[in-house]
């Protein structure tokens, strides 16, 4: 199965679909579950304030469904699981979190079975739910395969953790780690030593500092090339004691971490995207250097903006990412180019979202708002846009972009999946001058006419000081000539999106040599 490759779609019918048995080295999934959090707030303005554009991509209450409940008890594979969850649901009532577990359940048993015999799963949550979750886990990959449960500290210094009146403040996540068998890869992660750890280095000879260790299980031939090399220290009573250099220690990472701030500090912030469910990258980092090889699969399932995708690229592994949001997938594709150079069709594959007029129109017949954010997707670092209050100002997407030394400029775009005529374009050129915006982007499905495009001429030109070029202030795009590749006349020195930009990558040669 080629790998390098993102998915849009259900991810249980996908991994149903497209991914074998035991074609994945590594999965890592952060499952979104917490009815106090709001994750329709997706983007922030350019200043770092909320943005305007309330993006309601994905609700995060898995909503009891009946059906699915059925169809989980009647397809499941493992009677003792669907024995759990029908527990679960006798004890806890239908509700939000039994819904969670319902959906979980069939997701972790094909995770289960894409997984090789010697791959490593982390799954991420809240104390909400991970109790339960590990449970589940236990019967399908065996207690006995569950190897750690790994607290991480998103705010280390206090500051960050969200305080509830009556209780302590919320600053904990969960990594349940479990193998499908004894065999698997796992690399120990260090950490530089504390100035604590460091005072118990109190000798020091020519070489420098250091501490005396016993003996342990060294053999006598092991400890004749410790005295050969000047490693034996001799105490004060003639025993002999291992000489640990400072200059060679480092620190094991346990199961705490506490070392990798969340978004709560100025530090991490500066990664941050703007996505809700956004991870640091340094705790993905570790993760797949820890539980995989180079050239290994990385499989994320609930991929969101890509972190894992991202550290998967950078440490020289392939990746599967799946997602149910075209948002995200935009985002992705434009954290991939930034960072990495990659395109699309050429460095990795898009499965599930339309490649033709056909596939579009389909789309838009089935759900015209992915059509929509699927469209808007297809404009480089554009983005959806929703006035807070929910109202029809006849806007769909916003991009910005900087021409100058001055503010960022605005392109409103908007969308259209039906008949059009030149009545739309006179309303878009109405919305132009309204919001005082730059550019206006109109996105059709079908041919514009040519009253239309005559319409969009009389909205006149905007003149960018690079190269003291003018260009169209209201441009027409059909569906077809999107995806051909002609884009939008746009000044593209220093393209901003809503989303801070990701920090640039340069690609090794490792990666360039990696397949796909």
């Amino acid at each position: 199965m080629p790998s390098n490759a993102l998915y849009y779609g259900d991810n249980l019918e996908v991994m149903r679909k497209y991914l074998l048995d035991a074609s994945v080295d590594l999965v890592y999934l952060d499952p979104p579950f917490n009815s106090n959090r709001d994750y329709n707030l997706l983007f922030r303005e350019q200043s770092g304030e909320p943005a305007q554009g309330q993006i309601k991509a994905f609700t995060d209450t898995w909503q009891w469904s009946e059906r699915a409940y059925d169809e989980f008890c009647q397809t499941c594979p493992k009677p003792a699981l669907v024995e759990l969850v029908q527990g679960f649901v006798r004890t806890l009532g239908r509700n939000d979190l039994t819904a969670y577990l319902v959906m979980m359940a069939p997701r972790l048993v094909e995770l289960h079975r894409v997984l090789k015999p010697t791959g490593s799963l982390y799954l991420h949550c809240d104390p909400t739910a991970s109790h339960y979750l590990k449970v589940m886990l236990d019967v399908i990959f065996g207690a006995r395969n569950f190897r750690n449960e790994i607290v991480w500290v998103r705010d280390p210094a206090g500051k960050g953790g969200k305080r509830i009146s009556r209780q302590w403040p919320r600053n904990i996540d969960v990594l349940l780690f479990y193998t499908k068998s004894d065999t698997y890869a796992f690399h120990q992660q260090y950490l530089p030593l504390t100035e604590e750890q460091k005072q118990a280095y109190r000798y020091e000879d020519a070489r420098g500092r250091y501490k005396a260790v016993q003996r342990g299980n060294y053999s006598d031939e092991m400890w004749e090339r410790f005295r050969a090399e000047g490693r034996i220290h001799i105490s004060s009573t003639g025993k002999e004691y291992l000489k640990y250099y400072l200059d060679e220690a480092r620190a094991t990472v346990g199961s705490v971490w506490d070392d990798i701030p969340g978004f709560g500090t100025r530090t991490a912030a500066a990664e941050l995207l703007g996505y809700p469910t956004q991870k640091p990258l340094a705790l993905l980092e570790r993760i797949i250097q820890a539980s995989s090889n180079e050239g290994d699969t990385v499989l994320d399932p609930f991929c969101g903006c890509g972190t894992a995708i991202v550290a998967a690229q950078k440490l020289n592994r392939r990746w599967i990412g799946i997602d149910i949001t075209h948002l995200a997938i935009a985002l992705i594709k434009y954290r991939l180019s930034d960072m990495f150079d990659l395109t699309e069709g050429t460095d990795y594959r898009v499965v599930g979202e339309p490649t033709s007029v056909e596939d579009a129109r389909a789309l838009a017949q089935h759900d015209r708002d992915e059509f929509q954010k699927w469209a808007i997707g297809l404009i480089p670092r554009a983005r959806p846009y929703q006035d807070k209050k929910g109202k029809d100002t006849g806007i769909d997407g916003v991009l910005f972009f900087k021409d100058d030394l001055k503010d960022p400029k605005r392109a409103l775009i908007q969308v259209k999946s039906g008949r059009v005529s030149v009545k739309d374009i006179r309303d878009f050129r109405g919305v132009l001058e309204r919001e005082g915006a730059t550019l206006g982007l109109f996105v059709t499905l079908e041919p514009p006419t040519r009253d239309m495009v005559q319409e969009a001429a009389q909205a006149g030109g905007y003149t960018t000081p690079l190269g003291n070029l003018r260009i169209p202030r209201l441009q027409i795009r059909t569906v077809e000539a999107l995806l051909g590749g002609e884009g939008f006349a746009i000044p593209s020195a220093a393209l901003l999106m809503g989303v801070a930009q990701a920090e640039r990558v340069a690609a090794t040669s490792e990666q360039k040599a990696l397949e796909m």
